[in-house]
């Protein structure tokens, strides 16, 4: 048997959780890249190593995509986008979020909350990344090497199609904020 929930925020809900990344921002801003991605990769390491609620395991599988484009070197994300991206790994790196990871059962769910929100706020990138990392594993394929291997990263043809990913990532987030009529906007990240 399942069981369809529907959550709706309102503006007060979204905005506990807008504080709680600028929060979050703050608290964390003395940190680097890569620090701020080893600790997404430990809660979801931590979660690996306890039983949650399906629904909250389908939200910390998206943190990987996040984390993996920040580092990717064939992705080679412009500073500007790993900003963004970082700015909303920054919560997970925040040993104080809304809810201890610590509770059992609902340890995760803000975790989950905030995942489905910046899933949200980054989807052209999220979307560009998936794009580009099917497009490298079928060349890789096609060449039959390892999709890691120097020859894929290196080829004239994943710097073009990664570029072409990145120049559309970006029109999609600007065509859908401006006068689109979509009730969502960005709102977690501020950017100085």
């Amino acid at each position: 048997m399942s069981l369809t929930i529907t959550i709706d925020l309102g503006d007060a809900d979204l905005q506990h959780f807008i504080d709680g990344m600028k929060k979050a921002q703050e608290e964390t801003k003395h940190l680097t890249a890569q620090q701020i991605t080893d600790a997404a990769r430990k809660l979801l390491a931590d979660s690996a190593s306890v039983v949650v609620p399906h629904f909250i395991a389908e939200r910390l599988a998206k943190l990987d995509a996040m984390i993996n484009m920040v580092h990717d070197a064939g992705w080679a994300l412009p500073d500007e986008d790993k900003t963004r991206v970082l700015s909303a790994l920054t919560y997970f790196a925040d040993p104080k979020d809304v809810i201890p990871d610590t509770v059992p059962v609902l340890g995760f769910l803000d975790d989950a909350i905030m995942i489905e929100l910046c899933v949200r706020e980054l989807k052209h990138e999220l979307d560009a990344y998936d794009d580009f990392c099917d497009f490298r594993n079928s060349e890789a394929s096609r060449l039959g090497v390892d999709p890691a291997s120097h020859e894929v990263q290196r080829a004239e043809w994943l710097e073009g199609r990664r570029e072409e990913l990145q120049d559309r990532m970006r029109r999609r987030r600007r065509d859908s904020y401006s006068g689109s009529g979509s009730s969502w906007k960005p709102a977690l990240f501020k950017f100085g």
